[in-house]
């Protein structure tokens, strides 16, 4: 298999009549993917193919990175930007003034009770993050410990395709990340945070991580990955052949590019 995500910056670069340079970039710079594979089963082949021929729906379809580290967004991994990026239940809120890009957000307990206020990190595009039975996910917010925030418990959602939610995994050790592999029917994570509700007050949002495979003990040891999301991708280009040598396999290669 061939994957190359190397990244379309879209920078334009400009010479101006003295010499002096400028360049523009686009407020929405998305990235494209080419994958390949040489030799693939007939099974498999069926399912790029019903997805690149939009035979089921229409699309977008979901990537699984495999070398992201961090499957947030970069902006929300670090808590910037605009508040849309989390929900969250009426005992909070988030403060952040007036937000932009690079402005961090805050979160705040500022109806005082008995009960366990949340923190959801939202997906832009699904209910969830994609995930996949068996596949294996580790979360911690780490900046929000460093605030002093009163984190009670990790949470991970698990829900189907249908965006149905049928499990929560948690755990009361906040010490550490939570590590948990994704149950049967599972098609998407949403991770989340519980406070102590008794206590009122406003902390920094920090930096925080959803990672492929159980990476704890790095993250532990103070490894922070940095946000590299898991956007909606569309699929642009297509090719399909038979396996020189062997009708009986395919060397496939889809392009997608990133939609919004």
């Amino acid at each position: 298999m061939k994957f190359d995500r190397s990244p379309d910056l879209g920078v334009k670069e400009f010479r101006a009549l003295s010499g002096g340079v400028t360049t523009w970039i686009p407020p929405i710079r998305p990235r494209r993917l080419r994958l390949e594979w040489s030799a693939m089963e007939r099974d498999d082949v069926v399912h790029l193919d019903r997805l690149a021929r939009r035979i089921d729906e229409a699309g977008p379809v979901a990537v699984i990175d495999p070398l992201a580290r961090n499957v947030l967004s970069s902006s929300q991994g670090l808590a910037l930007g605009d508040p849309a990026k989390w929900a969250y239940t009426k005992e909070l809120a988030l403060f952040g003034g007036v937000w932009s890009p690079y402005v961090e957000n805050r979160v705040g307990v500022v109806t005082v009770g008995e009960g366990g206020p949340e923190l959801y990190w939202q997906h832009p595009n699904w209910v969830g993050y994609p995930a996949h039975p068996g596949m294996v996910y580790t979360w911690w917010a780490p900046g929000l410990l460093a605030s002093g925030a009163p984190v009670v418990q990790w949470r991970m959602e698990w829900y189907d395709v249908s965006g149905k939610l049928f499990f929560t995994s948690s755990t009361p050790n906040v010490a550490v990340p939570i590590v948990r592999t994704a149950p049967e029917k599972a098609a998407y994570v949403r991770p989340a945070v519980r406070f102590d509700g008794t206590r009122g007050g406003d902390w920094p949002m920090g930096q925080s991580m959803l990672c492929l495979g159980d990476v704890s003990a790095a993250l532990v040891a103070g490894a922070r990955p940095y946000g590299e999301g898991t956007p909606a991708y569309s699929i642009t280009g297509y090719s399909h052949a038979a396996t020189a040598g062997d009708g009986a396999f395919r060397d496939i290669s889809l392009d997608l590019v990133e939609v919004t």
